[in-house]
């Protein structure tokens, strides 16, 4: 692992855990994974975010030890699952939330989210796109208007727009586990 041996040993004092190279079910033990895991949840505390702004704009954030076992263990496994919605390996992207009720070309045209609808087109849109997804931004973006906004003058594919309802459960499950690992009080 390209892991700073000294922070592994103070982490591993501090949480009473053993590093070891490769993950393994050894109780006692965490591994660069772990690690991985735990800071990706850390990175999405909203009340981080807020502490942190400046110096996550400018430079690497500081990211807290964390203060036992149980708490890093709690927080990587809420980053393990952002990591894989991010990915879009995670299972529940597979519970689709919205529907695509309207054949047509499936041109995206004209962007515009009005009562849980965003249409494509004047006619196409995927609807039950709930209001706190639509307005989610990462980084200066917002994700599920950018994604379309990207394929404007494209005609959407079946895959595509099976990926864009993925993407909205993506989205939602990412708010619910900022919510979550909120509730941590890391910071």
């Amino acid at each position: 692992p390209n892991l700073d041996g000294k922070i592994i040993t103070d982490m591993a004092d501090k949480i009473g855990l053993i590093f070891t190279n490769e993950k393994t079910d050894k109780k006692n033990t965490f591994a660069s994974i772990d690690i991985l895991d735990y800071i990706y949840g850390v990175l999405h505390s909203p009340t981080y975010r807020e502490t942190y702004k400046e110096f996550l704009k400018i430079n690497f954030p500081r990211v807290p030890y964390p203060k036992n076992a149980k708490q890093f263990f709690v927080v990587g496994k809420i980053g393990s699952e952002l990591r894989e919605l991010h990915l879009m390996e995670h299972p529940a992207l597979n519970k689709l939330i919205t529907i695509y009720p309207v054949d047509g070309n499936n041109t995206v045209e004209k962007v515009a989210y009005e009562d849980n609808k965003v249409y494509i087109n004047k006619t196409q849109y995927f609807d039950k796109v709930p209001d706190d997804v639509w307005n989610f931004y990462i980084g200066g973006y917002q994700v599920a208007q950018k994604w379309l906004k990207d394929r404007k003058g494209r005609i959407l594919s079946y895959d595509d727009i099976t990926h864009y309802q993925r993407v909205i459960v993506a989205l939602k499950e990412t708010i619910r586990l900022m919510k979550e690992v909120d509730k941590l009080s890391i910071v």
